[in-house]
């Protein structure tokens, strides 16, 4: 396996493990499942601060709400299969950001 290759698959791996973490943590304070309907509130500081939760937390949102949809509605596979090309990339450029942003901060090598 290639350098990059591996590069890439820890960037997706840390970026599913930090949507998961925090759509987990928000669930445990809000004791309530974290949703893009954080957005719906219109103008209000808490909608601002959704924003950036949600930029994290997405990958693991679209998987949940994918996986329910094929449990509940018998969403096509053509369907999950987009949404979770979708979340793997978003996973994979959020890790990618977390750890330059750890490489930075001097936590990383």
């Amino acid at each position: 396996m290639s350098p990059d290759t591996l590069n890439s698959l820890f960037s997706l791996l840390i970026g599913f493990a930090l949507a998961g973490a925090l759509a987990n943590g928000y669930q445990a304070m809000a004791e309530r499942p974290a949703g893009f309907g954080l957005l719906q509130d219109g103008v209000a500081p808490k909608t601002f601060a959704a924003v950036p939760f949600l930029v994290f937390a997405a990958p693991f949102i679209i998987m949940r709400n994918t996986l329910r949809g094929v449990q509940v509605e018998s969403r096509r596979v053509e369907f999950v299969m987009m949404a979770t090309v979708i979340a793997g990339f978003w996973s994979m450029m959020s890790g990618t950001f977390f750890l330059m942003t750890l490489r930075a901060a001097g936590v990383l090598a």
